[in-house]
Formats: structure tokens, C-alpha cells, sequence
């Protein structure tokens, strides 16, 4: 028990250690980011974007200061405790030693590495589809009633973390009413534990209905210009990329279901998987979305491996196992983790081109995967901004407008000015554009694609309108995009933008 509690401690913390040395310097943060942090000042229960949750957490960073290392010690949290409860996964289906260690490295070394850097509900998102697998777990082994209540908890603060954790919930129900674990549906405590989820959800239910149900416009939104995109083939290929150096384990597990008499009962796991991977498919969901499916089912390989290389010559292929996870990470290493400057990347971009990563949600390929080029540029272009609101005698009539939601909230995260609160008609920031003070100025940033007609009718709403800044760095997404001065308004620019906030609204 001693050397498995130091094996613990020492996984634990090289995973919280290793998620601050995997971003280039020459990065930023990534654009979801600097939304997430900015809905931190703006507490509600419900976003555009996301489910409230990722506001608490921001809220939390910045009472601590708002430093990068905060920023990136959630996910990386997060995914510890993902970690942790595999490691109790494989203790409950009666694990030792090597099952513990060849689960925890395949976790540790795994694509939750990846997604753990970038502060995103993503990693809270695996942990609460993990936390609702061991729960089930452990309600099936220990046949205590109270566990779902737990299951009720972990639903609903999931639902609060991200919506996707829904596909969960219906390929678990669909998948215990077709095997025998169907008498779950007699306990009384399972629709107690459907009632807790439902009041925990319930705030955000309400906001939803209050605000005309936003998320299902941004749903159709991504749909109709992201999702196209979607191959199904690039999902399934993704599938085997996001377990390369533990398609064994995996596949172990798979049999482990089928062939390993104990694990019998927990057959309703692996018939989850096969309906929600399913319902992603046809519905051309992102490939990530399913990365929470591959914890459980890496604690339950873990254990059948141990099982089948238990005694005889076989206990010689356990540091094959080991070997193997720990090589085939390096690969994965070298191009899937920022780690190296853009312009190294550039120069050797076969390799990401051939696993894909080249492709941006238009569906092109690109000189840069996309979030490495949505970590680039941002910190320049606050500087930029400020170099210009510095300069403007009436700065509490001034207005930063940006075109979208990247580009405020890195302004607001940079900027000097902590009231600068640079604003955009994007994502939740069209709830925080301020009306209240009279706008006279505004500095406007657009992206390349986006031609104004104001900077070339002729009767503009400015007196004066100048190009004073520009994002030249050719490896950022954001390259091209504009930073204009619109000084002296004509107009009620107020009563412009509450009509437009008002159209958009009702969309």
C-alpha cells in the first residue's frame, strides 16, 4: 500500500508539473481563453458560449491575480483528479500494482495532456463523464442505493460544466435498459438522483428560457459553419489518434468486457460507447467531444492486462506494455503540444500536415494547427490599443469594438487599462456592451475579411477616421486585422447599438 501511495503522489505531481512546460514562450493565451476569463466578471447563470461553471472558476483566478500560472492550473487540476479517479477505478475492479501503473501512464501520457492546457470546460467536461462512470461503478459493485444520488450531483454540476456530458447521460440510460443492469430503473433513489440533477440545472434552465434558449442558435450556428466541415472518417481516425499509445489497452478492454467473466456485469460500458460514439457520427460531432469515453475504458484494459499477463513467462511482456505507452507518446509529444516556436513548425509541417492537424474548422489546411494560431498575436494587438486609447483625452466616451470575441477579451486581459472594456456584438460580450455613457469614440478592430462601409460612404458617422495599427504577424489567425480611430460621432451610436443588440437578440 506505501509504494502504491508514493507511486500516486509522484504521478500527480509530474501531471501538474509537466502542463507548465508544454506552450512555447512565443504563445499566448488561446482565444476561448480570454472569453472564459472575461465571464468571470460578469457572473450569471447562464452564457451564450458555455454553462456557468467555467465563470466560477475565472471568478477564482482572478481573485488570485489573473497570472497565466492560474489560468493553466484548472485544467491541469482537473485533469489530475481525472487521474485520480481512474487510479479508484482500477482499485474497484481489483487492480494491483501494474494495473495501477500502466492506467495512471496511460492517462498521464494521453491526449487528457493535451487538452489540459488550454482553459477550456473541455477538461472539466472528462472528469464529470469519468466521475459518472465511477460512480455507476461503484453503485453496480456495492448495489448501495445512495450512489445515485452522487450520480444526481455529478450530472448536474457536469450539465453546469458543459452541455456535452448529455450524450453521456443517454447512452448510459439507453445502454443499462438493454442489458440486466435495467433493473436501475426500479430504484427510487435513481429519480430522487434525476431530481437533484434537475434543481441543480434548473438556474441555468430558467436563464435559458429568459434569454430565448441562446445556445440552441449557437448550436445551429456551429452547425452551419463548423460541423459541415465535419468528416466522419477524420472522427474514427481522430478516435485512434486521441488512444494511439494505449490502442492496446483499450482493446484489452473491449475483450476484457466480453471475454473476462468479472467484468460481465459491467457490460452496459462498452454498449454506452458503442451508442454514443453512434449518435456522434450521425450527427458529425467533433472528434473531441468523445475524448471523456476513454478513462473508464482504460482503468478496465488496465485490469484485464494485468489478469492476462499475470503468471509464466508472460510477466516478462509487462515492461513491453510500459514500453509502449511511454514510446509512442514521443511522437504524439513532438505535434501535438505547442512546444515549438511557429516558424520551426513551419519549416517541418509534414508531420502535422499527415495526422492532420493542419486542418482549421473551414476545412482547409493551414501553415499552423488552429489552436496553436489562436495563441498567437493577441498580446500585440492589446499593446497596440493601448498605444492608441493612451492618446485620447475623452477616454470614458471612447468605445474598443472589436469583431469578434477573441479579440476583446485579449484587450481586456493585456491592457494597462483595467476599464478599457473592450467589447464586441460576439458570443456572450453582446450582453456587456455598456450604453449607459454617451459614445463619441471608437476604436474599431476588424478582421481582414470584414470591409466596413462606414470608413467609405459619404456621409460617415465620424468626423475622423483613421487606420492606426494593424496584426502583421503572419502566423497568427488573427493576422491582417485592422485597428481603426472613429473619432467624433455624428450619430446616436448608443441607440445604433441597441437596435442591433436588440435585432441579434431575437435571431
Amino acid at each position: 500500500m506505501k509504494k502504491t501511495f508514493i507511486l500516486f503522489i509522484i504521478v500527480l505531481f509530474i501531471k501538474l508539473l509537466l502542463q507548465h512546460f508544454l506552450i512555447d514562450p512565443a504563445y499566448d493565451l488561446q482565444r476561448d481563453e480570454y472569453l472564459h476569463l472575461d465571464q468571470g466578471r460578469h457572473l450569471a447563470w447562464g452564457y451564450i458560449s458555455v454553462p456557468p461553471m467555467t465563470s466560477w472558476i475565472s471568478w477564482l483566478i482572478n481573485i488570485f491575480g489573473g497570472s497565466v500560472f492560474w489560468v493553466k492550473f484548472f485544467p491541469a487540476l482537473f485533469g489530475t483528479v481525472t487521474i485520480v479517479l481512474v487510479w479508484k477505478m482500477i482499485e474497484e475492479l481489483n487492480g494491483r500494482v501494474f494495473a495501477l501503473l500502466m492506467g495512471v501512464l496511460a492517462m498521464l501520457f494521453s491526449v487528457l495532456l493535451r487538452l489540459n492546457i488550454l482553459y477550456q470546460p473541455n477538461s472539466s467536461d472528462v472528469f464529470f463523464w469519468t466521475l459518472t462512470y465511477f460512480i455507476i461503478i461503484k453503485y453496480v459493485n456495492t448495489k448501495n442505493s445512495n450512489w445515485l444520488y452522487v450520480a444526481g450531483f455529478a450530472i448536474g454540476f457536469g450539465i453546469l460544466s458543459k452541455y456535452n456530458i448529455v450524450f453521456l447521460v443517454i447512452g448510459l440510460l439507453a445502454a443499462l435498459l438493454l442489458t440486466k443492469e435495467r433493473k436501475i430503473f426500479l430504484q427510487k433513489k435513481l429519480y430522487i438522483g434525476v431530481l437533484i440533477a434537475f434543481i441543480l440545472i434548473l438556474p441555468n434552465l430558467l436563464w435559458q428560457v429568459q434569454n430565448h434558449f441562446p445556445t440552441f442558435n449557437q448550436l445551429k450556428e456551429l452547425s452551419r459553419t463548423q460541423l459541415v466541415n465535419v468528416e466522419r472518417t477524420d472522427f474514427i481516425k481522430d478516435q485512434f489518434l486521441f488512444c494511439l499509445n494505449s490502442i492496446f489497452i483499450i482493446a484489452a478492454a473491449f475483450a476484457g468486457f466480453i471475454f473476462y467473466q468479472p467484468f460481465s456485469k459491467y457490460r452496459f460500458i462498452l454498449l454506452s460507447y458503442i451508442i454514443i460514439l453512434s449518435l456522434y457520427l450521425f450527427l458529425k460531432a467533433k472528434s473531441y467531444y468523445a475524448i471523456g469515453l476513454y478513462p473508464v475504458l482504460i482503468a478496465f484494459g488496465s485490469v484485464y492486462i494485468e489478469q492476462l499477463l499475470e503468471s509464466g513467462w508472460k510477466r516478462y511482456l509487462r515492461p513491453v506494455a510500459i514500453i509502449f505507452i511511454l514510446g509512442l507518446f514521443i511522437p504524439l509529444l513532438l505535434v501535438a503540444f505547442p512546444i515549438k516556436s511557429p516558424a520551426e513548425i513551419k519549416r517541418n509541417n509534414a508531420v502535422y500536415k499527415k495526422f492532420g492537424l493542419l486542418r482549421w474548422e473551414d476545412g482547409k489546411d493551414h501553415d499552423l494547427p488552429q489552436d496553436f494560431a489562436d495563441m498567437i498575436g493577441w498580446s500585440d494587438l492589446a499593446r497596440k490599443v493601448d498605444s492608441v486609447y493612451s492618446q485620447l483625452p475623452q477616454k470614458d466616451n471612447t468605445l474598443v469594438f472589436c469583431d469578434n470575441y477573441g479579440e476583446p477579451g485579449a484587450i481586456n486581459y493585456y491592457s494597462k487599462f483595467k476599464n478599457i472594456n473592450a467589447v464586441t456584438l460576439d458570443a456572450d460580450y453582446i450582453n456587456w456592451i455598456p450604453l449607459s455613457r454617451p459614445i463619441k469614440n471608437v476604436i474599431l478592430i476588424q478582421e481582414a475579411s470584414d470591409d466596413d462601409p462606414e470608413r467609405t460612404k459619404e456621409k460617415p458617422w465620424f468626423d475622423k477616421i483613421a487606420l492606426v495599427g494593424m496584426n502583421d504577424n503572419p502566423f497568427s489567425r488573427e493576422q491582417g486585422t485592422k485597428i481603426y480611430l472613429l473619432q467624433g460621432a455624428r450619430v446616436d451610436i448608443n441607440s445604433i447599438f441597441a437596435t442591433e443588440i436588440k435585432a441579434r437578440r431575437k435571431r
